[in-house]
């Protein structure tokens, strides 16, 4: 079992020591990006999938309208590449503030 270290790659520093600034800073951009990755979910899978059904369903592609394409695959399309982009997002943000779960030789675990 790899032992886990809370330290950035080569480096071998705890997070910042600074008191609870770092962990706010941390915690507003994990917000920030929630929010704005939610509100794009919210706009494919309601927006377009229900408050526009009507009027995107007067476009028809691969025989199929695409109101009903929003509603069904669109939203969950969508969750998917949301979940992806969270995910590398996240990581890079645990990079800067010094809480990636690395091993000692820096590769994730």
């Amino acid at each position: 079992m790899s032992e886990v270290t809370r330290d950035k790659p080569g480096g071998d520093a705890p997070p910042p020591a600074d008191g609870n600034d770092w962990r706010r800073r941390y915690w507003k951009k994990n917000l920030r990006l929630m929010v704005v990755l939610l509100a794009i979910w919210f706009t494919v899978s309601f927006g377009f999938g229900i408050l526009l059904i009507e009027p995107l369903n007067n476009i028809v592609i691969a025989g199929f309208p695409l109101g009903l394409w929003f509603a069904q695959q669109g939203s969950i399309i969508t969750f998917l590449i949301i979940i992806g982009i969270y995910a590398l997002r996240m990581d890079r943000i645990d990079d800067e503030f010094g809480v990636s779960e690395r091993n000692r030789n820096g590769d994730r675990l």
